[in-house]
């Protein structure tokens, strides 16, 4: 017997093969619908966004923010507030990209605001200051990064330790919380060096004025004469005092300068936080990997090191400088986004010599086992070849 003359016993088994037979003859194969879900994921998630800068507004004297719009005028992809986009510029000849966190609010997606701080020393900062005008195109990637707020994990108690311009994220945090009426408490503890220097000062003052849920702590370490707010160090004694004795529950995202970073870290852990909840940002390659562990004896930033491109060329770098950045600046590249050893677009092979991997770098198992670096915070100790 069949196995069909079986399952006709079986009640309903005629009936659903009698409508199997009828849509195959009236069904469809979806090709009307080739590419569609493909389609979605690009306008989600989109490798590179063409956007134009609408507006720019002079925050303090060292930071500017820059608006900027779909060149097609069509909404924005959407993003998690505390999330960045990947800037691609060419500057003098040479293509190259920094992130900078989006500042505005999830539910506008009509702009993106970015706000550039400039860096000492920089090189994408001050072109993005002095150089890009209303009108200008600008390139970016879509949306990216896993610094946002994740309502099931992390609760709905949250405290932001910001240092400098680590305020963007933070904004939009912020916004999207108070924009939404999110049913959530959020503190902002806010330190910078100078009281000219604080991003978004009489917005976040205002809020903080207008909203319950919503408080501001500001401490500025290098005051002037006569300044009558909180100054000094963001200690564990002075952290004590902001947040109170019952830090349970707390979710605290970090997001400055690397000795920011480490030293919030140091005095939440010693207060008694658990390190699960804590959230650092990620920011850039460290400034001194030479006083990491690890760094091996000898070796000065100053010193200079051959790169070799197998295939392509080689050229000279200084060991304290981060490998792509080198690679960019001699007219080669790699994907990148974070440029903080987080993404690993960058990864690149290390066929022979040697390089730091500093702590910044996540590498994975694989990667080591299998010489596979992180270009964005890899520093050359000697001369080194590698594979593109």
């Amino acid at each position: 017997m069949s196995d069909n003359n079986l399952l006709n016993a079986v009640a309903g088994f005629r009936d659903a093969m009698a409508a199997k037979d009828a849509l195959a003859q009236t069904g469809s194969d979806f090709t009307e619908v080739k590419g569609a879900v493909a389609k979605t994921i690009s306008q989600l998630h989109p490798k590179r966004l063409a956007l134009t800068v609408t507006q720019i507004v002079e925050d303090t004297p060292s930071t500017k923010t820059l608006r900027v719009a779909a060149s097609d005028s069509r909404l924005l992809p959407p993003f998690q507030a505390g999330q960045y986009v990947n800037v691609f510029v060419q500057i003098n000849g040479i293509e190259t990209a920094r992130p900078y966190a989006v500042a505005s609010s999830p539910r506008e997606r009509r702009y993106y605001d970015l706000t550039i701080k400039r860096a000492q020393g920089g090189f994408v900062s001050h072109h993005l200051l002095d150089a890009v005008q209303v009108g200008d195109s600008l390139q970016s990637s879509g949306p990216m990064g896993s610094f946002h707020h994740n309502p099931v994990f992390h609760g709905d108690d949250l405290v932001f330790l910001a240092g400098g311009s680590g305020s963007v994220p933070a904004r939009s945090m912020l916004l999207n919380i108070l924009h939404n009426d999110l049913p959530f408490n959020f503190q902002l503890i806010y330190a910078n060096s100078f009281v000219d220097d604080v991003i978004y000062a009489d917005e976040l003052r205002q809020l903080a004025s207008e909203h319950a849920n919503f408080r501001l702590d500001e401490i500025i370490s290098r005051p002037p004469a006569g300044f009558t707010g909180r100054s000094g160090r963001l200690t564990g004694e002075v952290l004590r005092e902001l947040l109170g004795e019952q830090l349970d529950g707390k979710m605290f995202y970090i997001c400055g300068p690397t000795p920011f970073n480490n030293n919030c870290l140091e005095q939440l852990l010693a207060l008694g936080v658990k390190r699960r909840r804590i959230r650092i940002e990620a920011n850039g390659a460290p400034k001194n990997p030479d006083q990491q562990a690890g760094w091996p004896q000898g070796v000065s930033l100053d010193d200079e090191v051959t790169i070799r491109v197998r295939g392509k060329g080689s050229f000279t770098a200084k060991v304290g400088e981060p490998l792509l950045n080198s690679l960019e600046r001699n007219g080669y590249g790699a994907e990148n986004a974070c440029r903080s050893g987080e993404c690993s677009l960058c990864r690149i092979k290390l066929l022979s010599g040697a390089v730091f991997n500093p702590s910044e770098a996540h590498l994975r198992k694989s990667d080591r086992d299998f010489g596979w670096i992180y270009s964005c915070v890899a520093f050359p100790t000697e001369d080194i070849e590698i594979l593109l």
